[in-house]
């Protein structure tokens, strides 16, 4: 805007009449024509709004009318019903006067199309008799799909009617009525109005009426619905009823008020719209004609208006160019000549003449072999300019050719130049443009960059370490050096192994979770890579470092380092596993020495709980009667023995703890299982549990440390009563089968070994847990310090026999129903066992 009002201010009087002469003459005729056309504008929107405000008006009275008209009717009918209700009360036992009750219900429901049902109910909510009994309406009422929700309508219709002791109505029932049947527009939407009978204080009945919703608009005169489109809908907008299906114009007119039938009745509006009124074409026509003339000469004046325009912009525009192209032809470092059909010079920008140092009069009319080329180079370059000239005719792309200028100061620079033929207006040609390049510099830098490069990959494939370029657009290899070809190939495969998915899906994701461009070309953290070795089939680890970086040619493209560590991750993993095999060692130590003391201070309180028990039971012999003897003796007896036992156990732990072999001597396996039996029946009697052995006859002594073994068949025994307690609940644990414990010889190795086996129906071991349930420390109980097994192992393996666990599948072999413990003992001594 300034600039404007300083070009206003500088133009001269003569200049500022010119331009009012021209503004009166373009825009004088073009004002007037609009005005006229606002004017016919505004006269033609009056006559619109109030031919609009006419039929408005219009419509609402007979919107107005169609109302009074249907309320009218509901409130005639409402007396006649009160009326028929007290004919029909007031007839008492008469059937004549009942019957002369119901010929006036039919009479009103012939005259009312709107009622589609009479019913009258008693005092006690029953119907005794209705009109019309059977036709094609009350079928569908009767439909099981639509009697439902019509007889639970009425019934909230009569309570709301009781309850406030006047007429009250339903809400709009959606019959379910095919669309083909003849009468499925009439009886789609229906409602109740029921009208109680007072007597005194209290209601003798009910005459209940069934309207359907398209039956109110009978009510409207058929004048009126040919004129106009009424519609019943509800306050949701809702479609009850429709005079017609007949669509009206987008812009025609309508109204809409709420229909108030009754003090309880359900919201219902009664909706008018206007059907196309006749066309007045006279008047369409003067208005039309009008309008296009109008436009037609406004469009006239536009016209020359903007063809003025153009031109004087054509004319800026050409001096604009015409001066763009001096000061970028002055201002560009690229020399330009141009040359005539016969080669001569006939013009110069300043840069030329700033690269040869000759001015602009002396280079004009100059004829190859120039002056400013290098005397020795004359032929070459004469020979180049006629190869180059020849060529810029035939070729789209554009060739440079390399040559030399000699500048007036002795100086060479090294230059590229291109050639263009020189097209005049008509289209032919009259001479040809060069254009020419100083590469002198970039020669050199290129040389240099060069060089650069090849230290910098000689660098690259020294490298122990795999370094790799991939493109992010075509996952083509770009760079490896020695080390990833010899490791991987000339493939990208290995590059993409080691950056774990694809580089373009890596650049997706970033760009996709909103990170910036310039967050791409950080590094990545090192991430350990584990890969298989193909040519040697060993398995190598990689410490791989990525980032995008932009490639030569402008692409995005991911630079991997990737180092072999395998030594280090080897080196790591067997100071783990040490570290790990000495704490499991220290553990085990502490544990022995936990065990060590324990014994030694238990062994001292169980013997003399054992004297006691001994003494306490000598002493009771003598002064006892022989039925008390015999309830109590054997019970001191009892607790002596497994005291002794207790010390003997402890004993044998210590002993198994600092490694010494157990105390073997001939025994019967029966007798320990028995014991193991009783000693662990009692904690299954209190869970609800059983247990139940399989011994097979003639069994042979075994040498075995008789305590050791009863503690192992102990443990098992426990474990498989805690697996079946987790299985089946307290309640149906006394139809649980029993935990089985059975002893037979396997003479299916040699030579035959004593096998006992203990079996329980429990959940089984999971797969993982199987692998690893022996080990020290390890437990699956929130209370175990997973050393049970791991000494029953240690027992059987010093006794020179084996244990292990299988589970057991159902019967079809779909989920786990158990597991078995089977030990394995030698019948005869091992040499080591007898020589030790």
């Amino acid at each position: 805007m300034k600039k404007t009002a300083h070009y206003i201010r500088q133009l001269k009087p003569v200049q500022w009449l010119r331009r009012i002469r021209g503004f009166k003459l373009v825009y004088t005729p073009l004002i007037a024509i609009v005005l006229f056309t606002v004017v016919m504008g505004v006269i033609m929107g009056t006559l619109q709004l109030q031919e609009k405000s006419q039929q408005e008006a219009a419509l609402f009275r007979e919107l107005s009318f169609a109302k009074q008209r249907i309320q009218l009717r509901f409130a005639n009918n409402t007396d006649v019903l009160q009326s028929i209700g007290r004919d029909y009360l007031g007839a008492g036992d008469s059937a004549k006067l009942k019957e002369n009750v119901i010929i006036q219900a039919e009479n009103l429901l012939q005259s009312n199309h709107e009622i589609a049902q009479i019913v009258w109910i008693n005092e006690t909510y029953q119907r005794q008799w209705k009109i019309p009994p059977d036709n094609l309406k009350t079928d569908w009422f009767n439909k099981v799909n639509n009697a439902g929700a019509i007889n639970q309508a009425l019934r909230k219709t009569l309570e709301l009617s009781a309850a406030t002791n006047r007429p009250a109505f339903s809400q709009f029932i959606s019959l379910e009525v095919p669309n083909d049947e003849v009468i499925s527009k009439e009886i789609r939407n229906v409602f109740w109005q029921a009208v109680p009978q007072i007597s005194g204080t209290e209601i003798k009945g009910m005459v209940a009426v069934l309207y359907t919703t398209q039956g109110l608009l009978e009510m409207i005169p058929g004048e009126l619905k040919g004129q106009y489109r009424f519609t019943l809908i509800t306050d949701d907008d809702k479609v009850l009823a429709i005079s017609s299906d007949k669509n009206t114009p987008k812009r025609a007119f309508s109204n809409q008020t709420s229909l108030d039938i009754g003090v309880l009745s359900p919201n219902l509006s009664l909706r008018i719209d206007t059907y196309p009124p006749p066309t007045n074409l006279t008047f369409r026509m003067l208005i039309g004609v009008v309008l296009g003339l109008s436009a037609f000469v406004i469009w006239s004046l536009w016209s020359v208006l903007k063809q003025m325009q153009v031109r004087q912009e054509a004319e800026a525009n050409l001096r604009a160019e015409t001066n763009f192209r001096s000061a970028m032809e002055n201002s560009t470092p690229v020399g330009i000549r141009a040359h005539d059909m016969n080669k001569t010079i006939t013009y110069v920008n300043p840069a030329f003449c700033e690269m040869t140092g000759w001015s602009a009069q002396e280079l004009i009319g100059l004829s190859p072999p120039f002056a400013f080329w290098p005397e020795d180079q004359k032929g070459e370059l004469t020979e180049k300019m006629n190869q180059a000239l020849k060529l810029a005719l035939n070729q789209d792309k554009k060739i440079g050719v390399e040559g030399s200028i000699l500048h007036r100061n002795g100086s060479i620079i090294q230059t590229r130049t291109f050639i263009s033929p020189l097209i005049n207006e008509k289209g032919k040609q009259t001479g040809w443009v060069t254009s020419l390049i100083d590469i002198s510099e970039p020669k050199k830098i290129r040389e240099e960059l060069a060089a650069s490069q090849e230290r910098f990959v000689t660098v690259l494939e020294g490298l122990d370490a795999a370094v790799s370029v991939v493109s992010n657009e075509t996952s083509e290899l770009l760079f490896a050096n020695r080390f990833y070809r010899e490791r991987f190939g000339s493939s990208a495969k290995g590059h993409f192994d080691l950056a774990g998915s694809d580089s373009k899906q890596n650049t997706i994701q970033a760009l996709a979770e909103g990170a910036p461009p310039s967050s791409l070309y950080q590094e990545t953290e090192s991430e350990e890579i584990q890969l298989l070795d193909e040519s040697t089939g060993t398995t190598k680890w990689y410490e791989v470092r990525r980032r995008f970086v932009p490639w030569v040619d402008g692409h995005l493209a991911q630079l991997l380092i990737a180092t072999d560590i395998t030594i280090r991750i080897e080196a790591e993993d067997l100071a783990r596993q040490q570290e790990e095999r000495m704490q499991f060692s220290s553990r085990l130590t502490t544990m022995g020495e936990m065990a060590s003391s324990l014994a030694h201070e238990l062994n001292q309180p169980l013997a003399a709980i054992s004297n006691y028990c001994m003494g306490v039971a000598k002493r009771l012999q003598t002064h006892l009667d022989p039925v008390m003897q015999k309830d109590i003796l054997p019970a001191l007896e009892k607790a002596s023995e497994q005291a002794h036992r207790a010390g003997t156990i402890i004993q044998r732990i210590k002993g198994f703890v600092k490694r010494s072999e157990p105390q073997r001597k001939s025994c019967d396996i029966t007798e320990i299982i028995n014991d193991a039996v009783g000693l662990v029946e009692i904690e299954a009697h209190r869970h609800r549990l059983s247990i139940s052995t399989e011994i097979a006859d003639n069994l042979p002594t075994v040498d075995v440390d008789p305590v050791l073994i009863l503690q192992v068949l102990v443990n098992l025994l426990k474990n498989s009563l805690d697996s079946m307690r987790e299985v089946y609940p307290l309640s149906s644990r006394w139809s649980a089968p029993p935990v089985r414990i059975s002893a037979d010889l396997d003479t299916s190795i040699f030579p035959a070994m004593l096998r006992i086996q203990v079996t329980d129906t429990g959940a089984g071991i999971a797969e993982t847990v199987i692998e690893r349930m022996f080990e020290p420390f390890f437990s699956t109980k929130n209370d175990g310090m997973g050393m049970g097994l791991n000494i029953c192992r240690s027992v059987i393996e010093s006794h020179q026999g084996r244990l292990w666990a299988k589970n057991q599948m159902d019967a079809e072999h779909t989920k786990l129903s158990g597991c078995t413990f089977t030990i394995l003992l030698p019948l005869e001594p091992t040499s080591s066992m007898a020589n030790g």
